[in-house]
Formats: structure tokens, sequence, C-alpha cells
């Protein structure tokens, strides 16, 4: 099998993993080196004809040991199957760059033979692009559940970022559909990679050649809508992940149903991209708005009402915190009015040493005033000839957000060659 099959290959059986992050890292270019990395983003992308592609995002080999009922992988299933050597993908890698085809490699695998075999393939490819080739680019791995500590610790100092996938939300949904995966192997090298980050962290500070581990930080991906959790448990779960692993991400992949078993969705199912949407915005209010899950859901509305977004929802079912006052409201309360973000509060606190804020104010400041004025007063006064209740607001928002929302076209996940899409 040549190079170019076995990429066209690999290239689609990694298509599903969506855990493919900007880099996060500032890497300046060397004499003698090749490549470089900027904190500010590699956005990348699929095209059908293979445009625009900022990360090689391939899998080393799709040929799995493990029988996850929800991946095309799987080894009962007749696809056609794979395997790279390190030597391959690194020169593919380094081609494809000098090319300005990619900025960086996203590596993930299927578990061939063993977990410590296949972290070891992996490792070998990483130090050929970063011991012989000299590449600085972006390097995103994924660890390898159940391999040696050892290989995983090695990983760590020739990546910039690593990933540990926990895939399923809970330990129920694991044993049914993943069975030989645990819990603890997910979680154990997820708390090595945390553990290790905070160690280089700080011998970096006391150390002049300290060397950075992972200095990109650590993410994870869940698939969603393939079990029966509410979005509160997996809203928890997301926040316990945060706390306890100091992750830089935890990414939702809406499950796409690419094998036919009882315990999954049938085929033809539509992929719920509007929960994922959903919880993405959720996510980023617990990132960067001072939200909790507990506030956000609970048990008695354990899932989000799709056709609004998480804040407005949050704000419907607490009416007794608004309208907010925009010229005296601290900034964790603008935070919280829908329509305000973290860019337009800090504009809004900025303003308002200089003079009072009126709603044309707010506009010019970034301010989405037609789902903000409904929990505003401006010097004292809300909007003129505004009508405010619970469901006049929730008839209004909905008729913003909801009507563009639900997909128009068959779904399907972008290829990197056309012949496999």
């Amino acid at each position: 099998m040549t190079v170019m099959e076995k990429l066209e290959i690999l290239t689609d059986a990694a298509k599903y993993d969506v855990a493919c992050t900007s880099s996060g890292v500032d890497r300046a270019g060397k004499q003698g080196s090749i490549g470089s990395s900027a904190a500010c983003g590699i956005c990348h992308s699929f095209s059908a004809d293979g445009r625009c592609i900022s990360l090689l995002k391939v899998l080393f080999s799709n040929a799995c040991i493990y029988n996850c009922e929800y991946c095309i992988n799987r080894c009962s299933n007749q696809v056609r199957r794979a395997s790279f050597i390190p030597r391959e993908l690194a020169d593919l890698t380094m081609g494809f760059y000098r090319r300005n085809y990619i900025e960086g490699l996203f590596l993930s695998s299927a578990v061939i033979r063993n977990p410590d075999y296949t972290c070891e393939q992996l490792l070998e490819t990483l130090r050929i692009l970063r011991e012989e080739y000299r590449f600085r680019g972006y390097i995103h791995a994924k660890a390898i559940p159940g391999a040696d500590p050892l290989l995983l610790s090695r990983m760590g100092l020739l990546a910039d970022r690593m990933s540990v996938n926990i895939e399923l939300p809970s330990e129920g949904s694991l044993r049914r559909l993943a069975p030989e995966k645990s819990r603890h192997s997910i979680f154990a090298p997820m708390g090595l990679i945390s553990g290790k980050i905070q160690e280089h962290s700080s011998e970096m500070v006391r150390y002049r050649h300290a060397q950075p581990f992972s200095p990109a930080g650590q993410s994870t991906q869940m698939i969603i809508g393939a079990t029966p959790e509410s979005d509160w448990q997996i809203l928890r779960l997301t926040q316990g992940l945060y706390r306890k692993y100091r992750l830089k991400r935890v990414f939702f992949s809406a499950y796409v149903p690419v094998n036919t078993t009882a315990l999954l969705p049938p085929a033809g199912t539509r992929p719920p991209l509007l929960r994922e949407h959903r919880l993405y915005q959720a996510d980023w209010l617990l990132r960067y708005y001072g939200f909790t899950a507990e506030e956000l859901l609970d048990e008695a509305h354990p899932n989000f009402n799709p056709l609004i977004d998480p804040k407005a929802n949050w704000a419907l079912h607490h009416m007794e915190q608004f309208p907010v006052e925009v010229n005296r409201a601290d900034y964790e309360v603008l935070l919280r009015v829908p329509g305000i973000g973290v860019k337009s509060a800090r504009a809004i606190l900025r303003a308002r040493r200089v003079a009072s804020l009126d709603f044309p104010d707010l506009k010019k400041l970034g301010v989405v005033l037609k789902r903000a004025q409904y929990f505003l007063t401006c010097r004292g006064k809300a909007m003129e000839g505004l009508y405010v209740s619970q469901d006049a607001v929730l008839r209004n928002l909905i008729t913003q957000q909801g009507r563009d929302l639900l997909p128009k076209e068959p779904f399907q996940q972008l290829s990197l060659f056309e012949s496999l899409a």
C-alpha cells in the first residue's frame, strides 16, 4: 500500500475526532530548525478537495484491537485498514509543511497490539520530527489510555498539547459500549499529564533551561447523543474536569450513527448538532462568565432549551435579578446579562467613567440590544415602549435565535479526500 493510499484511509478515519485546537503556545523560528508556532491559534478546516488544511489531522493506524460500539474503526467492522510507520508519517508531515499546506500535526491512533506499543509508535514519530528534523511547529498528540506512564511522560516533552478522550459521559455507558476501556484507564493519564504540567511549570520558574511539558495544556472530548446522559450530567462532569485536571478545553462531539447496533441510535438519526452547540455555549459560560453547572441546570431542569442560548435561559429563570442598571452594575453582574459579552462588559466599565450611558451608547459599545434590552435599565429607565414579561421575552428570544438553527441539509462529515466522503 502506498503512502498516499494510507493517507486517504487514515485522514478519513480521523475525521470524527473534534478535539483539534488552536496552538496556545508561542515558539519562534530558530536557525537550523524548521517551523514555528504562534499562540493566537491554528484554525484547522477540511474541504472535499483538500484545500485550507492548517493541521494535518490523521490517525497513525486504524487497525484497532478494541470493539467500541460507537467507533467506525472497531475491530468487528469491515473497513479498509492501514498503518503508517513512524518515518513515513514524519516525512509526510515535513513535506506538507514545506509546501505550506499545514501549520502543524494532530496525531492520534487506534490501539494496535496494545497501548504501550501504540504509544511507542506515536512517540517515535514525534522524536523524528523534533530531534532529527528539528521541527518547531505545533503538534497535538493523543495519549493512549493504558499506556505506561513513562511513555506518556516522554510524549509530553515532545508535544505542544496532549489530550485523553473520555468519549462517553458516564462509567455505565463506558462499560456498556466500550468494555475494553475503563474510567481509571482514562483518568489516570489525565491526572499524570496535569501533574507533569504543574511540575515542569514550577521548574521553569526556578531553572533557566528547564523543559516545558505539554506547554499548550491538555484537552478531552465527549460524544453527545449516543447515550442517555442529560446536559446537567455532562456539564457537571465538564466542570469537574476543569477544576481537577485544569484542562484547556472540553470538546463535545454530536454522535454520528456509523454502526448498526441496538445499543445506539439507529442509522439515519440526525446528529444532535443543536444540543452540541448549546453545550459549547454553556462551556463558555463556565470558563469565562463565572457560572457554575449548578446555576445553569439542575435535577428539575436537566436539559437546555434548544431554542435559546443557555445564558438567556438562565436569565429567564432568574428574572428577580433583573433589570440591571448598566451605569452602576459590577463587572460580574454585567457578564450575566444576555447580549453582553466579556469585551462589551469591559467597554461599559471604561466608558461609564467618562459619561453616563444610554441605550444608543450601549449599541456602539457592542452590546446586542435585541437580547440585552429586556434585562437592562439606563439611568433608571427601561427602553422606551418595551413590555417585559417572562412569556413575552421568551417568545421574542425564540423568534430571534430559534428560527435559523435547525440544519436544512443532510449532515455529512467533511473528508480530506472526496472519494471517501
